[in-house]
């Protein structure tokens, strides 16, 4: 097989040996006993994998791929603990393929290029194919994202990137085309409860060595954040700690004292998800910066969705702010996407800077009263047609039935406001938004009533 162009002196990546074999490589060695427990308690087979069921149904591209051993590239976007590099190890382990794994945070060109010579020549010589697995795959700039380039269309690798950024803005074009793109959907509190009490009773975990409390499992669960190796970190923690006391029972102190938080009481489906979060959005509305300060880290070290939070945020930049700070609305929405994007630990900083700017935030609830006001009249049948100068009339025959006569055209007039009638007339002299002398909306207040001025032609 020509070799010219890809076979380079000294570029031959070291072979990582299949998973559970004499001698295998870091991400698959997990026979010892001093292998952490989340490698461990690695699921072995797409059976053993929890969550993701979009994933595992009969004749889905990820059941073709492992049973079928039909060769392709994956590309696995989703959150961190979702199952990205067991996915990976699975793919390897059941279709018998060796396994080379990089990391996009300190390899570079010359380490892909080696991995693909190495698999190349494998194939060359009769040998087994290699999942080449790129964790972080995103931190890969373009160059080193072309190199796989030629690894992956020759199919000389079966390339499983990881990522927990969109795809589509951190993978080129060209891999993205040649990839399958798998989205792994983040662990409910209950995927991840399963995934605990499986390792506190198998064998390749605890092995029943420990108990733990119902309220410490809870604990556990929710500082996991939906992240199953997080949450399997802190159980060996808390047992470790719990067997160092010489005990084998894990309750609630013992696992704040492991992991170094004190548990949160909040219930994210009961009182205190809502007594919390009501407090913390009549906090910010009564401009009390600490104390939603004080719920925001309440909120976040329970576990609480941080993008609900977010789309709180958002509602109560409109309903208790408006346009006394027209740039809350703007401000809110930048911090919902900056926890889509930035997500957990750092997007709690993204929320306390949205919540301190919407506390201090002069306050006005004219917006809400006013569509308020409007939908009371809709609703009470204040409806009326709309004006015939204000119609449609661009279609051939309108200006026959009188649509669009005598409409003035705003920018025609002084200051582009045009003295005439825009609203039906059972509402031609309401007023539903009437700005306060708060913030920005003092100004607003001014000029809006030279404009109902100018409009009425009074």
């Amino acid at each position: 097989m020509d070799s010219e162009g890809l076979f380079d002196e000294g570029q031959v990546a070291p072979r990582a040996p299949m998973p559970g074999r004499e001698g295998s490589g870091s991400l698959a060695d997990a026979s010892h006993a001093s292998a952490p427990l989340a490698v461990r308690m690695r699921p072995r087979t797409l059976d053993e994998l929890t969550g993701q069921d979009h994933l595992l149904a009969a004749g889905s591209p990820l059941r073709r791929l492992v049973e079928g051993d039909q060769p392709m590239s994956l590309l696995l976007w989703g959150p961190p603990g979702t199952g990205k590099t067991t996915i990976a190890a699975i793919v390897s382990g059941q279709t018998e393929r060796d396994f080379v794994e990089i990391s996009a945070v300190s390899a570079g060109v010359k380490e892909v290029r080696a991995a693909i010579n190495t698999a190349r020549a494998e194939l060359a010589r009769g040998g087994r194919e290699t999942v080449l697995f790129i964790d972080e795959v995103h931190r890969f700039s373009k160059a080193q994202q072309d190199a796989l380039l030629p690894g992956v269309e020759n199919r000389w690798v079966t390339l499983i990137g990881a990522t927990t950024e969109n795809p589509f803005f951190s993978v080129i074009s060209p891999l993205l085309s040649r990839s399958l793109l798998l989205t792994l959907e983040p662990l409910t509190d209950d995927d991840v409860r399963a995934v605990v009490r499986q390792a506190i009773e198998d064998e390749r975990g605890l092995a029943g060595g420990v108990t733990v409390d119902d309220d410490a499992l809870d604990h556990l669960v929710r500082l996991a954040g939906g992240d199953a190796r997080r949450a399997l970190t802190y159980l060996e923690a808390s047992s470790g700690a719990a067997l160092t006391q010489g005990v084998d029972r894990v309750d609630l102190a013992v696992a704040e004292t492991a992991v170094d938080r004190a548990a949160v009481r909040y219930d994210r489906q009961g009182d205190q998800h809502y007594d919390v979060i009501s407090a913390f959005i009549k906090s910010i509305r009564g401009s009390d910066v600490d104390a939603a300060l004080h719920y925001l880290a309440r909120m976040v070290e329970a576990g609480e969705d941080p993008r609900f939070i977010a789309r709180r945020l958002m509602i109560l930049a409109s309903e208790d702010i408006g346009l006394a700070d027209p740039t809350a609305l703007t401000t809110a929405v930048a911090c919902a996407q900056a926890v889509q994007l930035v997500g957990l630990p750092e997007a709690q900083i993204n929320l306390a800077h949205a919540v301190i700017a919407l506390s201090v935030a002069p306050k006005s609830n004219a917006v809400v009263k006013a569509i308020g006001a409007a939908a009371s009249d809709v609703r009470a049948g204040m409806i009326g047609p709309v004006p015939a100068h204000l119609r449609d009339a661009h279609y051939g025959g309108a200006a026959k039935i009188g649509h669009g006569e005598g409409y003035h055209y705003a920018h025609d007039e002084p200051y582009a406001v045009a003295q005439q009638q825009h609203a039906p007339d059972v509402v031609a002299d309401a007023v539903y938004y009437q700005p306060t002398e708060m913030g920005a909306e003092a100004a607003v207040r001014e000029r809006l009533a030279r404009i109902r001025r100018l409009l009425r032609g009074e």
